[in-house]
């Protein structure tokens, strides 16, 4: 009996002397239209169990709503059920394995309220961002297939996150040196994982680098793949510009990695056009041949461009549209040029596009802007429409592409047997430069009336569908790649410029066969913040003075450059000038220009001018 007494008495004179955890500290966070965000500083005890999250509404008591582990330290809430314009207060306690609580953190004090376009394309952005930065992998940096995969990791979706980075810096997410950083374990990790003829498979595993069959017989290069990701190590060789031996280093690296695919390896050295896979173990078993129209526009200028393994330009015409390429048709009053019955899913227009403009340029078969801003516009009437009755279908809730849904995976279109119900958000917002009013409506739309259930920590997940009252819990790396590059080249054509600076690129699309087409200027719905021009003359003589009048209407950053029509940067106007409000006159060097058609780049927009013979 004696034994039994002092032993519970040591357990209850040790549990006695053990402290009570410290109140969390380093609150901070940030409120958006219906949800709020905030995160706080880990406690060090060796016997921390986690946190109780405590909050108060419009001055109201505080209540307990969530218990976090200790692994935890941010929490969002959804705020869409309380209402509107709200006063939120958060406390927090830490708790230990034994049940002891801290004292009260100090509170938090955030505010809901009404958000701009502007505060909206940022939070997507932020948002989509984090997928490839918090959850890229931490061994190779490569972006994940999806939020589940584990250590696979997908080779044309990690292109998309290269690109989805160098925005991340420009928004201030991250620094450029974290951004350097990342895109160079990314590209070191590149160097010595498996490639076939100096093409990457289509998956690989994040710690080895070893190819992933991503079916029986895909187990080799696959050359889609590889251009997705080639696409976004150009863009960010061109972005990288700096003369410091981390940024050159980078380059060289780059430029090593691109001039040893061998696309000629790829149409089995001689044939007229290229085929997307080839194994080691099964040769070309696959067989399949890359033809248009499709996601794969981008293989063929990048093959063409290749300055070691280059393929005839011929096969632009005889490979990528050599199959069912011609469309001609009209569809709820759009026309297609090409591409198949109502365009097909969405990401037809979105993959080859997030670093090729299609901007002020055609080739023999259409401008492919005005091509995609149709396909577009028809997906979205077709969804109006909604001719197999789908629940929640309308002028805000559109867009079809390929995605999960509640079956499986599906490419879904505007066609019946592909269109089952379920809208992917990242087909309306990756056609932000297409159709940004109804893109930007499709996006407050998602938001605001199904955010609690389609929102969260990597911003919209992948689908819904109101059919089978299903959201997804998904996120993918090539859905959520797109929003964050396509919405910033609507908003500064950051990775539209920075591609099409690459020195293979202009002569490629000559050898093509692409002209200058000044019948679409491109993004004209978006507005110049606190500034207006005018250009003059245009059209005018090589050689002669051209005139910028640039009124500002508030104190701007004006940079302005000049770009030949395949988008190499000819001339650099101004460089992040500060103005004040006034009206200034810039000359515009033409001198040595040859004649032919440009384009004048005023911070976000961009102006044709053209230069007639003298």
């Amino acid at each position: 009996m004696r034994i039994h007494f002092t032993t519970l008495f040591a357990l209850f004179g040790w549990t006695l002397c053990v402290a009570q955890p410290a109140a969390p500290i380093g609150l901070a966070g940030k409120a958006y239209e219906r949800h709020v965000e905030f995160g706080w500083t880990a406690n060090t005890e060796a016997n921390l169990s986690g946190y109780r999250i405590y909050r108060s509404i419009g001055g109201g008591a505080f209540q307990l709503i969530k218990n976090v582990p200790k692994t935890t330290t941010t929490y969002m809430d959804p705020a869409w059920g309380l209402g509107e314009n709200l006063d939120l207060q958060y406390q927090l306690k830490a708790f230990d394995t034994g049940g002891q609580e801290s004292g009260f953190s100090t509170p938090l004090a955030l505010q809901t309220g009404e958000m701009s376009d502007e505060e909206f394309l940022d939070m997507v952005q932020d948002y989509s961002f984090r997928y490839f930065w918090d959850f890229g992998h931490p061994f190779s940096g490569m972006a994940r297939e999806r939020n589940t995969s584990g250590d696979i990791v997908t080779t044309g979706g990690t292109g998309f996150g290269i690109m989805a980075i160098l925005v991340g810096i420009e928004r201030g997410f991250i620094t450029r040196e974290e951004g350097l950083d990342r895109i160079n374990l990314i590209a070191s990790f590149l160097e010595f994982a498996d490639r076939f003829h100096g093409v990457w498979p289509h998956w690989m595993n994040g710690n080895t680098g070893n190819v992933v069959p991503f079916s029986q017989y895909d187990d080799g290069g696959d050359l889609v793949e590889t251009s997705f990701l080639l696409q976004g190590l150009l863009t960010a060789r061109q972005y990288f510009d700096q003369n410091n031996p981390e940024e050159e280093g980078l380059r060289q690296l780059i430029t090593s990695l691109w001039e040893e695919v061998d696309f000629n390896w790829y149409r089995k050295q001689v044939n007229n056009f290229l085929y997307w896979h080839w194994s080691p173990n099964y040769g070309w078993q696959m067989n399949f041949a890359i033809r248009g129209f499709n996601e794969a526009m981008i293989i063929y200028i990048l093959a063409i461009a290749s300055p070691t393994h280059g393929v005839p330009a011929n096969l632009y015409h005889s490979g990528w549209a050599g199959g069912n390429y011609l469309n001609g048709g009209d569809f709820y009053g759009y026309h297609l040029d090409v591409g198949p019955f109502r365009g097909g899913p969405l990401f037809f227009a979105h993959y080859s596009y997030l670093g090729f403009d299609p901007r002020f340029k055609k080739d023999v078969y259409t401008n492919y802007f005005i091509r995609n801003r149709n396909h577009t516009y028809i997906n979205r009437e077709y969804c109006i429409a909604n001719p197999e009755g789908h629940l929640g279908y309308s002028e805000h809730s559109w867009g079809l592409t390929a995605s999960d849904d509640p079956w499986g995976y599906l490419a879904h279109e505007a066609n019946a047997g592909p269109d089952n119900g379920t809208i992917t958000p990242t087909a309306a917002l990756s056609s932000m430069p297409y159709t940004p009013n109804e893109s930007i409506d499709a996006l407050k739309f998602f938001y605001r009336e199904y955010g609690e259930e389609l929102w969260g920590p990597y911003g919209f997940y992948d689908a819904f569908n109101l059919d089978e009252d299903w959201f997804a819990s998904s996120y993918l790396a090539i859905d959520q790649g797109p929003i964050v590059c396509m919405i910033e080249n609507y908003r500064t054509g950051l990775l539209w410029e920075k591609f099409m600076s690459n020195p293979e690129i202009g002569p490629a699309l000559e050898e093509i066969g692409f002209v200058p087409d000044s019948t679409e200027v491109g993004i004209s719905e978006r507005p110049l913040s606190g500034l207006d021009l005018s250009l003059f003359p245009n059209p005018a003589l090589a050689g002669s003075r051209v005139t910028l009048e640039l009124s500002v209407l508030t104190k701007a950053q004006v940079d302005i450059s000049l770009h030949d029509w395949t988008g190499r940067p000819v001339r650099s106007i101004q460089e992040q000038e500060a103005f004040m409000p006034g009206i200034f006159p810039i000359d515009i060097p033409t001198d040595q220009l040859p004649a032919g058609m440009y384009y004048l780049k005023l911070n976000e927009r961009a102006f044709p001018l053209v230069l007639l013979k003298n």
